[in-house]
């Protein structure tokens, strides 16, 4: 290994360019089969990679200091998978994993010493495309990105840090969830079997865990690639555009969920037809009537934002936080089922790992609901305007025991559509199981998706039963 570097170890910047060479290549083409085979590395598990970039390419001695990879710089490198769809198109493969939760050590740290935070806050993440049964030598670097946490993003990082650090302070550590926060997760790691460690504050042990970028976060910085057009990109001189619900201002003094909620509280008991008036709507008998007041509270203080979905802001789409509106009758029960998106068939077949699927993303995610309530227990229409009645707001984590069973439930969609069984008959239906289910939502017979094993399947969608909805409506009522 050389003595001289071929870049500035203490600059970002300079090894910033540097990992530029990469992109486009391997790193069996980069480095060469010799200096491969000669390594002790096998490249083996998901940091392996980064091991091998560190050594081979950069030429850096691998150590077991716990800060920064190149700690003179101040800058972590990260490698991190894409899988190209059949239409072309990049996809985000996995969440970021940032760093290991020792959670007798992390009890102990504020956000600014923890080592997330000085190893993550500035990162080199280099993207490469994902290939099953390629070796790790052999995939290819597509993208090389300088990020630093935006200062925005960093204290809705910084709360995230506290909601886990203070679960694991009240002995709930077995507890955790990536639904419990909105940019950093605290995700599964190891396999299904591996010893659990002890926590603290309880004798319960928990599973291994580590904080990470959610996937959802992740998108968006592939998105901030694709809009600048360029193979290696940085954001550290670049001013954010994006459609915010909430200000830097605002955070300061108080969490995101906090604020949102808020905003709903001055509506609260309120008809809908007197919520158009303070807000200056045009009534509507419209089926996305109550979506669409919901949204204009949900982003007050931000004009732009009014006129689109508040699920499009920036912050829900680094969290992947959904807004779900929901009307229930005088006694609670919800009067629909809840919809949530179409199941990509493609993403089943390619995927055999439950904790990297889009259905374990998608309910593990925090939901923002937001509830009206009818004065009767069956369905009038005309007295949807006058006292259909804002009653409840809140965000809500799907829990563990109910995360088991949606898993079960993935499981069951899998093996179907692995078989090309893509039917009703087969597909868990609402008589028979209690929180979930499968049926179509396609916008008519003709509205079809891509089949893996061949030709067009009808549409089909993930759906909460309307008797869970109402479960965790009144579950949040006796909490309150």
């Amino acid at each position: 290994m050389s003595n001289t570097l071929p870049y500035n170890r203490n600059d970002m910047y300079s090894i910033f360019e540097y990992s530029k060479k990469l992109l486009g290549h391997s790193l069996r083409e980069v480095v060469g089969s010799e200096a491969i085979g000669s390594s002790k590395l096998q490249g083996k598990g998901k940091g392996g990679l980064e091991q091998m970039l560190e050594q081979l390419f950069f030429q850096y001695p691998i150590n077991s200091d716990p800060g920064p990879d190149f700690k003179e710089a101040g800058l972590e490198l990260k490698g991190t998978g894409l899988k190209r769809l059949v239409s072309g198109e990049l996809q985000i493969k996995e969440r970021l994993v940032c760093d290991m939760i020792d959670y007798n050590l992390v009890v102990n740290e504020t956000f600014e010493d923890s080592l997330f935070y000085i190893k993550c806050r500035i990162m080199l993440i280099i993207f490469y495309l994902y290939e099953k049964d390629v070796s790790k030598w052999d995939l290819k670097f597509i993208f090389s990105v300088l990020w630093k946490l935006p200062e925005k993003d960093l204290l809705i990082i910084r709360h995230d840090f506290e909601v886990i650090v203070d679960k694991i302070r009240r002995g709930e550590a077995h507890l955790l969830s990536e639904g419990d926060t909105e940019y950093l997760g605290a995700c599964r790691k190891g396999q299904k079997g591996d010893s659990p460690r002890r926590q603290p504050f309880s004798d319960i042990p928990a599973p291994k865990r580590a904080f990470a970028l959610k996937p959802a976060y992740m998108r968006t910085i592939l998105e901030y690639i694709k809009q600048q057009d360029k193979a290696a990109v940085s954001n550290i001189t670049t001013k954010e555009t994006a459609l915010g619900a909430v200000t830097v201002d605002e955070l300061r003094g108080n969490s995101f969920e906090n604020i949102i909620i808020e905003r709903f509280k001055p509506y609260y008991g309120l008809s809908y037809l007197e919520i158009c008036q303070r807000l200056n709507v045009t009534p509507s008998l419209s089926k996305n009537r109550i979506a669409i007041v919901s949204n204009i509270i949900a982003t007050e203080g931000n004009d732009e934002l009014k006129t689109c979905n508040i699920n499009d802001s920036e912050e829900f789409q680094k969290s992947g936080i959904r807004m779900k509106t929901v009307t229930s009758f005088s006694n609670g029960r919800v009067k629909e089922d809840t919809s949530f998106e179409n199941i990509d068939y493609y993403e089943i077949v390619s995927n055999d790992n439950w904790y990297e699927s889009r259905l374990y993303e998608l309910f593990t995610s925090r939901f923002l609901f937001v509830v009206f309530q009818q004065p009767k227990n069956e369905f009038q229409r005309d007295l949807c305007l006058d006292h259909l009645q804002l009653k409840q707001v809140f965000f809500w984590t799907m829990p563990t025991k109910d995360i088991d069973i949606a898993e079960q439930y993935w499981e069951d969609i899998k093996m179907h559509v692995d078989n090309n069984e893509i039917d009703a008959k087969y597909f868990w239906n609402k008589a028979k199981h209690s929180k979930f289910h499968v049926r179509p939502k396609g916008r008519n017979a003709a509205d079809l998706a891509p089949n893996p094993h061949g030709g067009m399947a009808k549409k089909y969608c993930y759906w909460f039963n309307s008797e869970y909805v109402t479960e965790i409506i009144n579950q949040q009522k006796e909490m309150q």
